[in-house]
């Protein structure tokens, strides 16, 4: 049930009109509309900003992905959980983070599990993630709503008894300061240097490891994503891990082939106080440099351009993008709540992918330098792999310096 009039009721009624059980869980907008439905996951009250994902696969990948941090993530596929839940599909790298995915909302009630990997119900898997969630409402209307109004502020609550003070709720989603000015990335990210060897997954023997490096690549954390990870290392990279707070001293003392800055949460201005300065000094040097999503905006900030919020965000596993070097369209995995502006990009940077939804930028390189970066997922996790070829490219920029044949794009 979806209303915002305002309303003087404080518990949830045992029997409404609709026929319908009785609440258990709230999702109180800024606005102050006010969605009931049942309670999921774990028991709570939490703030966030609510978005949409129309992914129709993927669900244990999103929810464990750190650029969600401070979101409430609806889903518009209907049926969430019916594939149940591993300890495989994950994407937190840093399992110790103290920020995460706040919420999830679903149209239709969780159901049992009928996939040969599951190794657990959805529901104990959201309780063991230590997330709030609620099923049951018209994600249409408010994935409208949201398209409509933009990304809302808003409070999730779940409480089994059923009793709600509303108007409270109220109050508390209109106060909440939102996302912008935010640095969620400090909060996602390794506290602490750390190696990574693990390639992708296999049918037949799971997770690999890479067992003949040929470069070193070192990545800035600011959330990065295990098929991140995983990509790189199977294109024989070894990988050392900093966190975001990693200065131009700490990432070069590795002497590294390549330099990768990693996906994270949060307004790309407040993480780039402390993060801008050690790209400028990176960017000094001839070495390639690769960033996805948050790295791609901290890049452009470095070289000079800016970052402003979205109305609604791309987030889904089916956006189209042109990649302008090539001249070819690819359907991309999106999760992100600011862009960079394309126009403010300084002379010498060049805009290489766009969206096709709006146009807003997605990929920029440096005109004579081995550095490029998009604002889209190419690991796609979960998502198409059209964008796979984008680590082959930063790959070849290292076999080239050291003299080595170019890997087929």
């Amino acid at each position: 049930m979806m209303t915002n009039q305002a309303s003087e009721t404080l518990e949830a009624p045992k029997t409404p009109a609709w026929g319908h059980e009785r609440p258990t869980a709230m999702l109180v907008l800024a606005d102050g509309t006010v969605i009931s439905g049942q309670g999921c996951g774990i028991e709570g009250t939490a703030e966030a900003e609510v978005c949409f994902n129309t992914a129709i696969t993927g669900y244990q990948e999103i929810l464990t992905d750190p650029s969600y941090a401070g979101q409430i993530v609806t889903f518009t596929f209907p049926h969430i959980g019916n594939t149940g839940a591993n300890d495989e599909d994950l994407e937190t790298y840093y399992t110790q983070s103290k920020s995460r995915v706040v919420g999830a909302v679903f149209k239709a009630p969780i159901t049992q599990p009928s996939n040969y990997r599951s190794n657990n119900h959805f529901n104990d898997w959201l309780k063991l993630q230590g997330i709030i969630a609620i099923s049951g409402i018209d994600t249409r209307a408010l994935t409208a709503l949201i398209r409509e109004k933009g990304m809302a502020n808003a409070v999730i609550c779940h409480n089994a008894d059923g009793k709600f003070d509303i108007e409270a709720l109220k109050k508390q989603a209109a106060k909440w300061h939102g996302l912008e000015d935010l640095d969620l990335a400090k909060e996602v990210t390794s506290s602490q240097e750390a190696n990574w060897d693990q390639v992708q997954w296999d049918w037949k023997n799971g997770y690999q490891t890479l067992s003949e490096p040929l470069f070193h690549v070192v990545v800035i954390d600011y959330g990065i994503k295990r098929n991140i990870l995983r990509l790189l290392a199977g294109l024989n990279c070894k990988l050392t891990v900093l966190p975001a707070s990693a200065s131009t001293e700490d990432v070069l003392k590795h002497k590294p082939d390549g330099i990768f800055l990693s996906n994270g949460p949060g307004d790309p201005a407040a993480t780039g106080k402390y993060s801008v300065p050690a790209i400028k000094g990176l960017l000094e040097t001839d070495i390639p440099l690769f960033g996805i999503c948050l790295g791609h905006q901290m890049l452009a900030l470095a070289l000079g351009a800016k970052t402003s919020k979205m109305h609604q965000g791309h987030h889904g596993a089916n956006h189209p993008v042109k990649d302008h070097t090539t001249g070819k369209v690819e359907i991309v995995s999106m999760n992100h709540g600011f862009a960079v502006d394309g126009k403010s990009l300084p002379k010498g940077v060049e805009e290489t992918h766009t969206s096709l939804f709006d146009d807003t930028n997605c990929g920029l390189t440096v005109t004579g330098k081995p550095i490029f970066s998009v604002q889209h997922h190419p690991e796609a996790s979960p998502g198409p792999q059209d964008s796979h070829y984008l680590f082959r490219r930063f790959v070849n920029l290292m076999r080239t310096k050291k003299g080595m044949e170019a890997l087929t794009e």
